[in-house]
């Protein structure tokens, strides 16, 4: 599987040309074969310059061809190979910073995908209610896609309390209060008689 070029460099999709030009310097300064001759570490070195090598080509050629297309390259870069960054993040844990990347987005750019993704990661946070939305949304911009299907019936459910999940109930806090009181009285008058035997 392809690396991702941005995280070959150390660097955010969203750097600029300057920036990604810093990083390739720095790393190719870093990790340059003539540092390691005779080395042990050598092959390692060579290897992580051929991968440095190209990343930066890739980034060169994506931008060149966003650039002729007469395309804003950030949002060229966030709708097409961002949202693999995006997925990354969202694998790794990094929900806050997937979260951030998806909103600056405009809302123009949105497509079945975006929906998708921060359906996603609003279901990882926990705000299921949100998650189900937004995957509606997505299931509805690309009704064939299985991805989509999947999630939004997995939310679905845990709707319908199908999965021991959360009811979307009539959201009176002052009820659901009382509820958990009453439980809470009854448990300890329980225990109070059972403690009489």
């Amino acid at each position: 599987m392809m690396k991702d070029p941005y995280e070959v460099l150390g660097i955010s999709p969203s750097a600029s040309d300057e920036e990604v030009k810093r990083a390739y310097r720095e790393l190719a300064k870093k990790y340059h074969p003539d540092k390691y001759v005779n080395s042990p570490f050598a092959d390692m070195a060579s290897e992580k310059m051929k991968d440095i090598n190209e990343a930066y080509d890739r980034i060169l050629e994506e931008r060149k061809n966003a650039k002729s297309q007469g395309r804003n390259y950030d949002t060229y870069h966030t709708s097409r190979s961002g949202y693999e960054h995006i997925r990354s993040m969202i694998n790794q844990g990094h929900f806050d910073d997937a979260e951030a990347a998806l909103s600056a987005v405009p809302s123009t750019d949105r497509d079945a995908e975006w929906y998708y993704l921060m359906g996603v990661v609003v279901y990882r946070k926990g705000w299921l209610e949100d998650a189900f939305n937004y995957f509606q949304t997505a299931r509805r911009m690309d009704p064939g896609n299985s991805e989509y299907e999947s999630m939004y019936q997995r939310v679905q459910q845990q709707r319908s309390g199908a999965q021991g999940g959360y009811q979307t109930g009539s959201g009176n806090a002052a009820n659901e209060c009382c509820d958990i009181c009453t439980c809470l009285i009854c448990t300890d008058c329980l225990c109070d008689c059972c403690r009489a035997f």
